[in-house]
């Protein structure tokens, strides 16, 4: 069955799914793999369980594409961004493929749908959690990602149906307080990021205070981070902000929970992001259980 549900499957060019699936299958095994002795390359059949109920499965492009580097297929019993079923275990997929080249894809394959799952789980908790008090801005992760693991991460983000926000550098230009200090104001700041990445990219200034976002927005910003505000100072400030320069984009962050995220809610405010989307995020628990041939005894007459 194809995994091939969720609209995000088709932002993954070909060759970064190669690249990646490549990459891991190098990191955990350089040289030998003396353990594959022991299987041999008969051909085998492992099924994939999920052992964490009501998660939503992320990441099957990847896993998949580390299996076929291995020479294995995979046949997905629940599609890419839907919930897997409520009991204590589920079968996911199944893998097939000699039994030496199953197990070598076999841990890379569940780290990365593991994490990737866990991620659109948290994602589409939060999603629910803004949709049920009926805030219609944008939930958004950070780059507060893994080293190495950032497109799996954000593409997990989408999967759960939040924002990924922007992908590295270049996809968005973002003034924290560092950039302010070091070019002396706000306004050189601003000024100069505009000189040079111009029309075609937006840009952002971290602010700790209200006046700081007014001093941004005149400089020309476009969204403008209130960054670690209580609930109570974040909506005055947004209210003021947004009486002054309406078309400017408002993003909280800083200090923002599973549990406080709530109270961020506003309709002056169009973005809240998280970094606990990736930071501490729990994984979903699957493991890929090679299945033993069935005994045939042959019949006496």
């Amino acid at each position: 069955m194809s995994p091939a549900s969720h609209i995000a499957v088709h932002l993954i060019p070909p060759h970064a799914l190669t690249r990646l699936a490549q990459e891991w299958l190098e990191e955990d095994a350089p040289n030998f793999d003396p353990a594959g002795v022991c299987v041999g390359s008969q051909e085998v059949e492992a099924r994939l369980l999920c052992k964490t109920p009501h998660s939503i499965l992320a990441g099957s492009p990847f896993f998949t594409a580390v299996f076929t580097e291995v020479g294995c297929t995979v046949d997905w019993v629940y599609q890419e961004g839907t919930e897997i079923g409520p009991d204590a275990i589920t079968l996911t997929a199944v893998v097939r493929g000699p039994a030496r080249c199953l197990l070598l894809g076999e841990r890379p394959a569940l780290n990365c749908l593991a994490r990737a799952s866990g991620i659109a789980t948290r994602c589409s908790q939060l999603q629910a959690m803004a949709t049920v008090r009926g805030w219609h801005g944008e939930v958004a992760g950070t780059r507060k990602t893994t080293p190495g693991f950032r497109l799996v991460e954000k593409y997990a983000m989408l999967v759960g149906g939040v924002s990924m926000h922007r992908q590295d550098l270049s996809g968005m230009v973002m003034l924290k307080d560092n950039h302010i200090w070091a070019s002396g104001s706000i306004t050189q700041a601003v000024k100069a990021a505009r000189s040079v990445c111009g029309f075609s990219s937006k840009i952002e200034v971290e602010c700790c205070s209200a006046e700081e976002g007014r001093e941004a927005a005149r400089a020309g910003a476009d969204i403008v981070m209130l960054d670690n505000f209580q609930p109570q100072e974040l909506h005055v400030a947004a209210q003021a902000l947004k009486e002054e320069f309406p078309t400017l984009l408002i993003e909280a962050s800083g200090g923002v929970t599973p549990e406080n995220m709530a109270t961020y809610f506003s309709p002056l405010v169009d973005i809240i992001s998280l970094g606990c989307i990736t930071q501490g995020c729990p994984v979903v628990d699957f493991s890929l259980k090679v299945q033993k041939p069935v005994a045939h005894s042959s019949l006496q007459e």
